[in-house]
């Protein structure tokens, strides 16, 4: 007999607020993810300081599953050219879904513009960490000036993830040619 384990009030709150944000927005009302959660406002403010802890908390938790899902693994034996093709091949894969919205990161520090917002500030973070990544890789590629490369390969990134997000392009035939454009510019290997 196995007894299937309900998911906590935190847990299924991260959810909603996960879910809820990414499809409607930041601006989704405490009563809406306290409905979509199954938990009543005082659960919610029991568990977390308020909405905008909420967010940053489920921010958070998701930016592990972005990073596995976008990032090729540590010890991946590809050039460092091709692992920066790995993340663009990623976002053009995700984009095909109809319920893309784009990055959920890039979203949050748009839709917020308070650079001090809880989840503004984790949403910075994990963008930063994405550009670093890209900075790390153009430095063991050997790209001519690995800062800009990095900072251009994330303004495709959010460029392309917003376009595709908004239905207003589609990836396919585009990124992959644009960053490979960059990556020959800079010289990468």
């Amino acid at each position: 007999m196995t007894t299937e384990v309900k998911p906590s009030p935190r847990e299924r709150l991260l959810e909603a607020a996960a879910t809820l944000t990414y499809r409607d927005g930041v601006g989704i009302g405490v009563e809406a993810l306290c409905k979509a959660a199954g938990v009543s406002k005082r659960s919610l403010y029991q568990l977390f300081e308020s909405k905008d802890e909420l967010l940053a908390a489920s921010l958070e938790e998701r930016a592990s599953a972005f990073v596995a899902t976008l990032l090729p693994a540590a010890d991946d034996d590809r050039s460092p050219r091709e692992r920066i093709l790995h993340v663009f091949e990623q976002v053009e894969l995700q984009s095909v879904a109809p319920e893309f919205r784009g990055c959920r990161y890039l979203a949050v520090q748009i839709e917020l513009k308070d650079q001090s917002h809880p989840a503004s500030r984790v949403a910075h973070q994990i963008k930063a960490n994405l550009t670093a990544f890209f900075r790390s890789e153009a430095e063991q590629g050997g790209a001519s000036d690995p800062d800009l490369l990095a900072r251009q390969l994330s303004l495709v990134f959010d460029g392309a993830s917003a376009r595709a997000g908004i239905q207003a392009d589609t990836l396919a035939g585009l990124i992959a040619p644009t960053v490979a454009t960059l990556l020959d510019a800079a010289g990468m290997r």
